[in-house]
């Protein structure tokens, strides 16, 4: 096997409102039809779908991998997203034995980490 990609799928409590968040996030939008989205960032992509169930939103979560956290989250806060976007929460960069994270609660409630690791 000689694999290309992964993409997770996420749902959207208000498809409409995530499908712009993540459009500020920084994500290209790839309109599939009128209930589904991949977004892409660099080789990286996911598919959004308006699609919610509250359960399998409160439990996801996802891990982008970035070089540089704290210049990640200055950008974060130079967005005004939680100006925009009420709902989302954003949390500071945790130092931890493995790297450093922050996080990103989407309008849904999905968990994104953002993190870089010590070794690779």
């Amino acid at each position: 096997m000689k694999a290309l990609s992964i993409r997770p799928f996420i749902g959207a409590k208000n498809f409409e409102l995530s499908r712009a968040f993540y459009k500020d996030l920084g994500f290209e939008e790839h309109i599939i039809n009128s209930t589904l989205s991949v977004f892409q960032y660099a080789n990286m992509s996911f598919y959004l779908q308006n699609a919610y169930v509250k359960d399998w939103i409160d439990n996801t979560m996802i891990f982008l991998e970035v070089d540089d956290v704290q210049s990640f989250w200055e950008d974060l806060l130079a967005m005004k997203l939680t100006e925009k976007y009420p709902m989302v929460r954003l949390v500071p960069p945790k130092h931890l034995d493995w790297g450093t994270e922050c996080f990103v609660h989407d309008p849904s409630g999905v968990l994104w980490h953002f993190g870089s690791f010590i070794l690779k």
